[in-house]
């Protein structure tokens, strides 16, 4: 499977000056290590690759001197690869369960540079923000690597020229052939059973068929509790469960702001403060804040106590919400609320790829826009509906109040634009 990602790794390997050791965070079962991986074998005559979780010889060497030179030396032996640099691709996986090779990083930086070095983690965010004195700030470069966007999803299926097609109608705002919008939006309706996850992906494309796709899922979704269990405290790792066992519920309701009560009754921020920053800083969740006005800059009018949180991948909520695969595939014909919170946390993957700040726009109970972004100096509003059926009141209110550059209504419906709404398609998202 072809990722975006392995573009901005072949940039970091090619700079001719100020490359550092690279840090690639993710969720767990994301592809992280197959792709760096891929990187080694296509781009470097040979790869040294070390797992610091399981190869516990390599772990325990860095619990003493961490100087590069005898590091090196070290790792030549345990590989079997001789070390060259430039020509050689060292990669520390699991990097997160050794604070010392993390350490060791700031090092290589400054004695060693002409190394390249990798360093993932499926952790990384979570050890990262308990253990700030092991951070190499300033000497290290950072990717993060999200689970497979629509278009990512298009080019493992073959379906290039559809994505091509797609991405000139985006700009051109011309609406797509009938056939080719429905083909598109069939193809959508899948993926949001699917979602982006690789070996659920690869899964559906080796039987072609969606019944075995949720066990794929479950069985990652059981790799993050056991995450939870093993990463964190026996009670920090309840609540983290809890938080993330609320998703669905907390984005059925018509006001999807995150409410402690379903996750646990009496429950409050001080309960859960520190598991929700475990899973958003694990990369298994994505925060969108609330913005009490729609002004640039965006971020200086966001309340943290209010926000909604979405699975970071569309594809595990789908799983474990419950809604029937035929209800998904049917969605032009049935009617269910639940698709509109599905088609926001797709959106919401797509802006948090894209590196938007995620931001949502409410008044005290009467209008709630679903995405606020900055660009540049311009405000966009963007609304998202399940359906064709596009009328929006909090959309009016927040473009009369604040006027931003023009709006975007992501939907079921083609593309075009039309009293400076631009008219997107939810296969589209992944263009925004």
């Amino acid at each position: 499977m072809k990722r975006k990602i392995t573009e901005s790794l072949l940039d970091w390997k090619g700079k001719p000056h100020g490359r550092m050791p690279l840090l690639v965070y993710g969720a767990r079962q994301v592809g992280k290590t197959h792709t760096v991986r891929k990187l080694g074998e296509q781009h470097y005559r040979n790869t040294a690759y070390f797992n610091l979780e399981t190869n516990q010889t390599v772990a325990g060497y860095f619990a003493d001197n961490i100087e590069p030179e005898r590091i090196l030396r070290f790792l030549e032996i345990e590989s079997k690869e001789r070390i060259v640099p430039g020509d050689t691709l060292i990669i520390f996986d699991e990097i997160q369960s050794c604070p010392r090779a993390l350490t060791s990083l700031k090092y290589f930086n400054e004695q060693k540079p002409e190394y390249h070095i990798i360093g993932a983690g499926s952790l990384l965010g979570v050890a990262i923000n308990r253990e700030r004195q092991s951070f190499p700030v300033g000497n290290v470069d950072s990717m993060t690597m999200f689970p497979l966007d629509f278009e990512e999803y298009l080019w493992a299926l073959d379906e290039r020229p559809l994505c091509e097609e797609i991405k000139q109608a985006f700009d051109s705002d011309e609406a797509l052939p009938a056939g080719m919008h429905e083909k598109a939006l069939d193809l959508y309706r899948q993926y949001l059973i699917i979602g982006g996850m690789p070996k659920a992906i690869l899964e559906f494309a080796e039987t072609g068929s969606l019944l075995t796709v949720p066990d794929v899922q479950n069985r990652i979704i059981n790799d993050y509790i056991a995450d939870m269990a093993k990463y964190a405290t026996n009670a920090d790792s309840v609540r983290i469960r809890a938080a993330y066992n609320s998703i669905p519920m907390q984005l059925a309701k018509e006001n999807k702001k995150f409410q402690y009560k379903l996750a646990q009754k009496g429950g409050t921020a001080a309960i859960f403060g520190e598991a929700l920053d475990w899973l958003e800083f694990a990369g298994i969740v994505l925060k969108c804040r609330r913005v009490e006005h729609g002004m640039m800059p965006v971020s200086v009018y966001s309340d943290l106590a209010s926000f909604k949180l979405y699975m970071g991948d569309v594809g595990l909520l789908t799983m474990k919400s419950g809604i029937s695969q035929a209800s998904v595939l049917a969605a032009g014909e049935i009617e269910n609320r639940f698709l509109g919170a599905m088609a926001e946390n797709l959106v919401a993957q797509a802006l948090a790829r894209k590196g938007y700040g995620l931001y949502y726009w409410a008044t005290d109970g009467t209008a709630e826009l679903d995405f606020v972004l900055q660009k540049g100096n311009d405000i966009i509003a963007v609304e998202v509906k399940a359906g064709k059926r596009t009328k929006s009141r909090s959309l009016n209110l927040f473009v009369e109040k604040y006027r931003p550059a023009y709006s975007i209504r992501v939907s079921s419906k083609n593309f075009g634009f039309e009293n400076n709404i631009k008219s997107v398609p939810l296969y589209a998202a992944f263009c925004i």
